[in-house]
């Protein structure tokens, strides 16, 4: 068994990459990300894409069904990286839906990836691929309103950290721990383009994620440049989050805040 490492892959022509809920938003922008580098790429979902990406192939797919995925992977001669990327949850506060609500998106955000990287496994293990999870600032602090999505997430690095050491060396599992992102959704879940802007000022580098940068991480953690790299969480986040307490401080005590810097 050869187990050294790969050189960087500069040619993605002969790789195929298998991106769950690939269609719209981050996903598209995973998938377009990889096609532009060369892989063919299959995007699964349960709806097509309104607008069609070049050289993307669709196939629909809910990840939640194990005997359909198991099918699906059983059809491909070829599997080099899985992204699971498939999830969401809407703005649900605990009490206002009931326990079957909360444990579907759990099932969507958590069981879904390991429904889809068990059934891929036989494929990666040939081909010495990678696994990327699509993870989510929301597993690593409070979620209040999406606070079974924030545990999935919690639990989807977990799963990777875990499945990294089991598939080793033959399989690399690494997590994108993705925070605010522009999508199709940005604008009216943080109310408009005034709300976008001032959502943005929270962060650090000033701006929301492009899908594009989700999808240019996604294709390094994927790629030979990352060969020694698994089981690790990259933060895709643009810095973070400003602490709230600073605000608070400088607002209550603005000269001593400048005595301070």
């Amino acid at each position: 068994m050869d187990n050294r490492p790969r050189g960087p892959v500069e040619n993605w022509r002969d790789r195929v990459v298998v991106v769950t809920g690939g269609t719209r938003g981050v996903g598209a922008g995973i998938a377009r990300a990889f096609t532009e580098a060369g892989a063919h790429v299959v995007s699964c979902a349960r709806r097509p894409p309104e607008i069609p990406v070049d050289g993307v192939e669709f196939v629909p797919l809910d990840v939640r069904d194990a005997a359909a995925v198991g099918d699906f992977f059983a059809a491909r001669h070829r599997v080099d990286v899985l992204v699971n990327n498939a999830g969401g949850a809407p703005h649900r506060l605990l009490t206002d839906a009931g326990p079957e609500r909360h444990a579907r998106v759990i099932e969507l955000n958590l069981v879904a990836p390991l429904i889809t990287s068990l059934a891929a496994h036989p494929h990666l293990r040939r081909a010495r691929g990678s696994i990327v999870m699509v993870g989510s600032v929301s597993g690593g602090r409070p979620s209040p309103g999406t606070a079974a999505y924030g545990a999935a997430k919690a639990g989807l690095e977990s799963l990777a950290r875990s499945m990294a050491v089991e598939w080793a060396p033959e399989v690399r599992v690494n997590t994108l721990v993705v925070g605010m992102a522009r999508t199709e959704s940005a604008a009216p879940h943080y109310g408009g383009p005034d709300g976008i802007a001032s959502v943005a000022r929270t962060v650090p580098l000033g701006r929301l994620a492009e899908p594009a940068d989700v999808g240019a991480a996604a294709v390094f953690l994927a790629s030979g440049a990352a060969a020694y790299i698994s089981g690790a969480s990259l933060l895709v986040h643009g810095g973070g989050e400003r602490p709230a307490f600073l605000d608070a401080a400088e607002s209550d005590n603005p000269a001593q805040d400048r005595q301070e810097r």
